[in-house]
């Protein structure tokens, strides 16, 4: 039998390892959602405009807010329309037949991104202007991501709050 203090540092580890993987869970999830927020309340921006150039402007507002420009990931073009597009079909009628085609477009993105190692999620909390600041606290921005850009409007931790209040930018709600 585990003495006292053994047991306790035993559950204090198995403690942190749990938290450490709902945390990382609830960034990848809140990190996505996130995206899908802007998406659907931009392609409603643009839902009465034609569907090539509404696409177009809701890629470049999205790629914008990534400080990325389009040139930057040619080979994920194709899947970043279609995403795109999936959304402007989804907002001009939400029904079920344009919610499945959203998710396929969806998961056909999530497989382009892997194939690039990265996601919708890592991608969304790393580069978006309107990442949430704890995102980056459980998954720090890599010091080497290609074009990684200072953003300020990202709110920063402040010491007398939990981590999780560290949100995203007025702009961004």
């Amino acid at each position: 039998m585990p003495h006292f203090v053994d047991e306790l540092r035993a559950d204090a580890e198995a403690a942190i390892a749990a938290m450490r993987d709902a945390a990382l869970r609830a960034r990848h999830i809140h990190a996505r959602a996130e995206l899908m927020r802007h998406m659907l309340l931009t392609a409603h921006k643009v839902k009465s405009k034609p569907k090539a150039e509404a696409v177009e402007a809701v890629v470049t507002e999205w790629m914008k807010a990534w400080h990325l420009t389009r040139s930057d990931w040619p080979q994920l073009a194709r899947d970043m329309e279609a995403f795109t597009a999936a959304f402007y079909d989804y907002a001009n009628d939400p029904s079920d037949g344009t919610d499945a085609a959203l998710r396929d477009a969806c998961r056909a993105l999530d497989a382009a991104l892997a194939k690039e190692e990265t996601s919708i999620s890592d991608q969304m909390a790393w580069r978006s202007e309107c990442a949430h600041g704890w995102w980056d606290m459980v998954s720090p921005t890599p010091r080497d991501l290609p074009g990684r850009r200072d953003r300020h409007t990202v709110p920063v931790f402040k010491p007398g709050m939990p981590f999780w209040d560290v949100g995203c930018a007025d702009m961004c709600k």
